[in-house]
């Protein structure tokens, strides 16, 4: 049986914690930051976790 390949997109947007849970980071962050304020814009800079619901499907995709 082949290896599996890992999703190129996936492993540069993804990473797992020591938990083993998905960290991410947020969107809105790139550009158009003008009219955002200061609190949102440092809001965004923290990372969140991938919902539960999406784990197995981001996990497929890192071949974990």
């Amino acid at each position: 049986m082949p290896k599996t390949k890992t999703n190129s997109g996936s492993k540069k947007r993804f990473k797992l914690t020591g938990t083993g849970k998905i960290k991410r980071k947020h969107a809105y962050k790139s550009h158009i930051l003008t009219k955002k304020t200061k609190k949102q814009k440092r809001n965004l800079t923290h990372f969140g976790l991938i919902a539960p619901a999406d784990q197995s499907r981001v996990k497929d995709l890192l071949g974990i």
